[in-house]
């Protein structure tokens, strides 16, 4: 199977094929129902739209802003979380906003969270994984085949397993040992649809911790931070904090992009059907097939998700803490910021996003959406034309669209759902685990690329005394051999041989430092050290060009 990576900074603009100019055409032409330009039929002219919201879909967004500015449309976003984005979008600040979870009437914290009156519709854009990145080591080696049940993940985030050599820890992974090493949970510090979806998937599948660490019932857009947890505003900043050379012991909760962009590890989650899968978008399109989608039309929740059951999809393939994003947009008449240059630059940029760019969903860590929902879509983007005529959306045909989802022979199959490959063997809990690399973004299967984590043992039968499989000396009670709480490693006595061991498929990052997060001596002398490097050589010459000018000639 073929490694589909893509690693893109925030923002950062691709560069676009010469295939890709030739789907969007020329400025200001309309596009048709693939996602392609056809200069034959005159589109108003585009100004330039603006939206800010979340930054679990923003990878893709920025992505598709990229490939349609060269068409003319040129659209501006910002993240800052979701809370952010509806509440931009009620004060008429923006365009549009982007969020995983609908207005709440009255958030958590007893503030209004509505439209303000200002119509709108909720516009799915792309469906993706929450994932669990980390920074776990061993010796200097960065474990990247974690395991973890929702049980031992909502508990090490309400602070019930606060250290990496927890018992819990080692059950998920079939009894592999981790180092004595304090867990820093890094949460989000802003209001996060990210965290709405955690905080919601915490509190179906396991109320009684969630509930008594929240204090209530529900979900939460600002997680609660206690004992060791750290705060980080952003997506970008999680994975910056886990990632950096002081991470080590850390773990957060981001969608699957951000850890592949940064080729970084993910844990992989225990689903229902007794596997542990990471969320690449074969396990998410399966997940999603049990989403159900509010279809009243009249109701101001249309087309927003309940994921209770997908939650607890018995498919081995699934990965349990699955969703969708949405855009909001202005549907109104008389939108004070709308007009029909901004709703057509709207239109076709989202008729882009739901069509050509699904391609792009996968490769990018997301998962593109089945028909269903584009056709939703469609459907809410002709609201604009409602609001104003003279918005031109002809020659559209969703059936057309170039979606990795689509069955051109059975559009009511989600082609990728149903080729999604079976877990590797290894994946099975009881089993492995497999010592293939997570945040690669390519499933664990058994064609290949997925090796279960064995011992190679010394030539001969196992010296009498010795573990069995890895011909280490037992304890007397014959339990499992000693482990070092430091390294996790095995102990062996002085003068004894034992077999030669397999890596543990870790890879060592630039820079890492083994010390957890919260060890901030050496790096605050080591980032004053750099800062010392930086601007010393400027500090000296400028002295040396004041002594110059100063000195007589």
């Amino acid at each position: 199977m073929t490694t589909r990576k893509v690693r893109l900074g925030l923002g950062t603009l691709a560069v676009i094929t010469a295939s890709t100019v030739a789907l969007l055409g020329a400025p200001a032409t309309a596009v048709d129902r693939g996602g392609a330009a056809d200069p034959e039929l005159s589109r108003a002219a585009y100004a330039q739209i603006e939206g800010t919201g979340s930054t679990w879909s923003e990878l893709i967004v920025q992505q598709w802003i990229a490939d349609v500015d060269s068409n003319g449309m040129k659209v501006v976003y910002t993240g800052g979380g979701s809370s952010k984005g509806r509440k931009d979008f009620a004060q008429n600040s923006t365009d549009f906003a982007i969020s995983e979870i609908p207005y709440q009437g009255v958030d958590e914290q007893g503030n209004a969270d509505t439209s303000n009156g200002r119509e709108y519709a909720y516009l799915p854009i792309v469906a993706g994984g929450t994932a669990f990145t980390y920074q776990l080591k061993i010796g200097d080696q960065l474990v990247r085949n974690l395991r973890l049940s929702g049980e031992t993940i909502t508990k090490i985030f309400t602070n019930q397993i606060t250290n990496w050599n927890d018992p819990a820890i080692a059950a998920d992974n079939n009894g592999r040992a981790f180092p004595s090493l304090p867990i820093t949970p890094v949460v989000r510090s802003d209001g996060s649809g990210t965290t709405a979806q955690f905080t919601t998937w915490m509190d179906k599948e396991y109320p009684s911790l969630w509930r008594a660490f929240y204090g209530k019932a529900g979900l939460t857009s600002y997680y609660p931070r206690e004992g060791r947890a750290v705060g980080q505003a952003g997506s970008d900043q999680v994975m910056n904090t886990i990632a950096g050379f002081a991470g080590n012991g850390t773990i957060g909760y981001v969608e699957y992009s951000y850890p592949v962009n940064k080729d970084y590890p993910v844990v992989k989650v225990l689903n229902k059907g007794g596997y542990f899968v990471e969320p690449t978008d074969y396990n998410v399109a399966v997940a999603l097939t049990k989403a159900k989608i509010n279809q009243d039309k009249s109701s101001p929740l249309y087309l927003t998700q309940i994921l209770d059951e997908v939650y607890r999809h018995p498919d081995p393939r699934a990965y349990p803490i699955s969703s969708y994003s949405y855009m909001v947009i202005p549907t109104g008449a008389t939108d004070q910021r709308m007009t029909t240059a901004k709703r057509q630059t709207l239109a076709d940029f989202m008729y882009y996003s739901l069509c050509a760019g699904q391609t792009k969903a996968g490769p990018y860590g997301y998962s593109p959406l089945p028909l269903n929902l584009v056709k939703a879509g469609f459907e809410q983007i002709a609201k604009l034309k409602t609001a104003d005529p003279a918005v031109d959306l002809t020659d559209r045909d969703v059936t057309q669209c170039n979606n990795p989802t689509f069955d051109g022979k059975n559009l009511a199959n989600n082609l990728l759902a149903e080729t999604a490959p079976q877990p590797a063997a290894c994946d099975k809990a009881g089993e492995g685990p497999c010592g293939t690399e997570t945040g690669t973004n390519t499933p664990s299967t058994d064609d290949g690329s997925a090796t279960p984590e064995v011992t190679v043992e010394t030539p001969g039968a196992p010296t009498p005394g010795t573990d069995p499989g890895t011909g280490v000396p037992a304890p007397p009670d014959g339990g499992a051999p000693a482990v070092d709480p430091d390294t996790g490693e095995v102990v062996v006595a002085a003068g004894t041989t034992t077999g030669e061991q397999a890596p543990d498929f870790a890879a060592p990052t630039e820079l890492a430092s083994g010390r957890p997060v919260d060890t901030s001596t050496f790096g605050w002398v080591a980032a004053l050290l750099l800062v010392a490097l930086v601007l010393l050589p400027g500090v000296m010459v400028s002295s040396f060009r004041r002594r110059a000018k100063a000195s007589p000639r």
